[in-house]
């Protein structure tokens, strides 16, 4: 993938972004990925953010990897979220610099403290009528920072030994939803020797999904049913 570092005007001033390019032209959608904690070294260079940017790229999307507030050169402090949401948002709604941005489908990915930005990000989209085509929280923030209803189809990801957010926390959360959670034996939070794994896992969530969305249930073939 080519990858572009962006300074983008945004609420609190300017946002330093990355932006991953496919091969594919033009993209077949842009993917924003949020990354962990800032107040813990979280940047848009973590490797799982990047493990995610790639996963994407490598099916012809286009990814958009964000610094938040106070991060590299990011401008702005720390905001608890709120800050982080409205830039989140507004790198979302004003994609003026890409072609064809606003009419390209959307997908959303987090990690860590990046899952509850992209979390609620994907639930004011939702009100508002214009839903992300795809949601991957991985690592979520649940039982950190209140995590919003998000929908049954979105993919969650965890490690089975993390200890930053606890597996009971994350099934607490996804089961008022009904949310499937994809478990990595052996995993920490940071995914230390399974980014490989991680990134497969993702890819073929995207493939899966968009097969699926080309070729609804409501549309099966007689000899798609049981037999």
């Amino acid at each position: 993938m080519r990858s572009e570092r962006r300074l983008i005007a945004g609420p609190a001033g300017r946002i330093e972004a990355v932006l991953d390019w496919p091969d594919a032209s033009p993209p077949a959608g842009v993917a924003h990925v949020a990354h962990p904690h800032p107040l813990y070294g979280g940047s848009l260079d973590n490797k799982v953010v990047s493990t995610l940017a790639r996963a994407f790229t490598s099916l012809g999307w286009l990814s958009v990897r964000s610094n938040f507030r106070g991060v590299g050169a990011t401008e702005g402090e720390h905001d608890d979220g709120r800050g982080e949401l409205e830039d989140m948002m507004h790198l979302i709604e004003q994609v003026v610099w890409l072609p064809h941005g606003a009419a390209m489908p959307l997908a959303l990915a987090g990690f860590s403290f990046g899952s509850f930005v992209i979390a609620n990000a994907a639930d004011r989209l939702g009100k508002q009528g214009k839903p992300a085509r795809h949601l991957i929280l991985v690592g979520a923030a649940a039982g950190k920072w209140p995590m919003p209803q998000v929908d049954a189809g979105a993919l969650l990801i965890h490690g089975e030994q993390d200890e930053t957010i606890l597996l009971t926390d994350v099934f607490a959360w996804a089961r008022n939803y009904e949310v499937p959670v994809v478990v990595i034996p052996g995993a920490d939070h940071f995914f230390h020797r399974r980014l490989t794994l991680l990134k497969t896992i993702v890819t073929r969530y995207l493939l899966g999904a968009e097969a699926s969305d080309h070729n609804p249930a409501g549309n099966r073939k007689e000899s798609d049913e049981p037999r």
